[in-house]
């Protein structure tokens, strides 16, 4: 047999060795780097975004769509419309949540309540009201942002 192809069990074990240890570092310093070089993402958008068709949000029901790193909610109000607020409470910033039956915006961890109509606290611990966005309807579609 020539042992020139025959790759000897030692040599073996060397490289399975090896390729274990460049992946166990790999795993470990794959999310070290990532921290330090996170993806950018904005904290708010530069720019209006599309929220959807005018005619998408029927009366009585809502829409929550990524603006920037926190969600954004557009409500089909039966006395004002559409409005649009930042959909993080102010309280502890856990997402709120339309709802149709109470006609409220509800935080569900630590039950406080905003009016959909101006976004202003009803009750609950949340120390300010929700932040309004900017809503504009340009050629049948809904854009929210923070300039018009």
């Amino acid at each position: 047999m020539d042992n020139a192809s025959h790759l000897p069990r030692r040599g073996f074990l060397k490289a399975i060795h090896h390729l274990l240890a460049t992946s166990g570092l790999l795993a470990i310093l794959g999310p070290i780097l990532a921290f330090f070089w996170p993806s950018s993402l904005e904290e708010v958008p530069s720019g209006p975004i599309s929220v959807g068709d005018e005619g998408s949000i029927p009366i009585g029901s809502s829409k929550t769509v990524r603006f920037g790193r926190y969600p954004a909610m557009i409500i089909n109000t039966e006395k004002k419309g559409l409005v649009a607020y930042n959909a993080v409470c102010t309280h502890f910033a856990c997402i709120v949540k339309w709802n149709p039956v109470s006609d409220m915006i509800e935080c569900p961890c630590h039950a406080g309540f905003y009016n959909p109509l101006d976004g202003s606290v009803i009750s609950g611990p949340p120390p300010a009201p929700l932040e309004k966005l900017i809503m504009s309807i340009e050629s049948g579609k809904i854009y929210i942002g923070t300039t018009t």
